[in-house]
């Protein structure tokens, strides 16, 4: 009996944030479109390398769906403080819907280039750009305040369930059917969280009536953040990751068969692995709920992060590197998930989008300079010593963060 009583409130804790109707709604609905946005990620790197056999096209697609988040998310974070989050949230998530399907047609059609999935991937990270800060912020709109460490945590649980699952499923879609299925699902699964956005009932929040230009706004968020030494370290630690450790993912179609002799299925798996192990991540932190030592988990976290990566770039089995990716994503998955708690937990809630739109900025706008590099380096020394560099790299800074930070490991 005790250990069942102990299971079910550990359980509650966990999921905490689904008591709110608003929140379930949102949880349910990001899910399944998640899902289907991890296929087509999946599906579009293969399609891509298949059409090029080129590392350097995938950090050329990296690279150009962040070129928009350099212009555009900055500005972004800036409305999402002017408009109705939700209003906003509906009408990116329609673009996103509109722009899979339109990737649908050109597959199906057989006439999808390269220029065809750099246009679109522009266009993709546009609405995206839009999408981040607002969604950042609206958690809040959707739960009370002790419930937003769990909200928080929750969210990264449902975006490493779809990452988990969706690029197996792609994979295996793309073997069986091809890539033109990925896409066309994809699309379909916008509509689960745009209903969602539909039926929420969002108390009415006033939206305050800046009267000063985007760009003195930006510079208030900017200003906090320099002030404020544990924000500022924790964007910088985010940034850092973006360029030299997110660049893996880019290089994944490529290791499947080069390194690994594989094919679409084992990318898919490579993906699912590195997701499988950032769900459980995200659980943990979830469950463990408001817990006192984030700044020690994180900072343990960005130390075995750059080690996991050297093992996986000497690594030669399929098994083995699954394995591998598994720890990699749980250790990712601390490092991101506590320093967006921090960062949020941190802010005044009138700079919030501002301050997340400079966080998704930070975290979506410097992985693109990380997979062009990491993908000409690759192309020219080759993938296993591209990785081993960047795990250098990102050892090397952490360990000075380490040293030079003290605060972060105590907040």
């Amino acid at each position: 009996m005790a250990l069942g009583f102990k299971f079910k409130t550990t359980l509650a804790q966990t999921f905490f944030a689904l008591r709110f109707p608003n929140y379930r709604l949102w949880f349910f609905g990001q899910l399944v479109s998640v899902f289907g946005t991890w296929m087509q990620i999946t599906a579009q790197g293969f399609l891509l390398y298949e059409l090029t056999r080129s590392t350097a096209f995938l950090g050329y697609l990296g690279f150009i769906g962040g070129i928009s988040t350099w212009l555009f998310m900055l500005y972004g974070g800036v409305i999402a403080d002017r408009i109705p989050r939700r209003n906003l949230l509906i009408t990116t998530q329609s673009v996103m819907m509109l722009l899979a399907f339109v990737l649908t047609a050109l597959t199906f059609s057989n006439v999808i280039q390269p220029w065809h999935i750099f246009i679109l991937a522009f266009l993709l990270g546009v609405a995206n750009s839009f999408d981040a800060p607002a969604r950042q912020a609206f958690v809040l709109e959707m739960v009370d305040k002790k419930a937003l460490s769990n909200a928080i945590a929750l969210n990264s649980t449902l975006f490493n369930s779809a990452t988990a699952l969706g690029p197996a499923a792609g994979g295996v879609l793309y073997m069986l059917f091809g890539p033109g299925w990925c896409f066309l699902l994809n699309g379909i699964s916008f509509l689960a969280v745009i209903l969602a956005l539909f039926f929420m009932k969002i108390p009415t929040v006033p939206v305050v009536k800046l009267k000063t230009s985007a760009l003195k706004e930006l510079k208030e968020s900017f200003t906090y953040i320099r002030k404020d030494p544990l924000i500022g370290t924790l964007i910088f630690m985010v940034g850092v990751i973006s360029v030299f450790g997110f660049s893996l993912i880019t290089l994944f179609p490529a290791w499947a068969v080069k390194i690994l002799h594989g094919d679409a299925g084992t990318n898919g798996f490579l993906q699912s692995a590195r997701g499988i192990g950032a769900l459980v991540g995200a659980l943990a932190i979830a469950t463990l709920g408001k817990i006192a030592f984030k700044g020690k988990l994180l900072s343990i976290g960005t130390l075995v992060f750059p080690l996991l990566l050297l093992v996986f770039s000497v690594i030669r089995f399929q098994a083995l590197s699954y394995l591998v990716l598994f720890f990699t994503g749980l250790s990712m998955m601390f490092i991101f998930n506590l320093a967006n708690v921090m960062v949020q937990t941190s802010v005044r809630n009138d700079l919030r989008g501002r301050i997340m739109g400079v966080y998704t900025f930070t975290f979506f706008g410097f992985i693109p300079i990380g997979t062009l590099i990491t993908g000409l380096v690759a192309e020219h020394i080759g993938e296993p010593l591209a990785i081993a560099i960047n795990a250098s790299i990102l050892f090397v800074v952490f360990v000075l963060v380490w040293i030079k930070k003290p605060g972060v490991r105590s907040a």
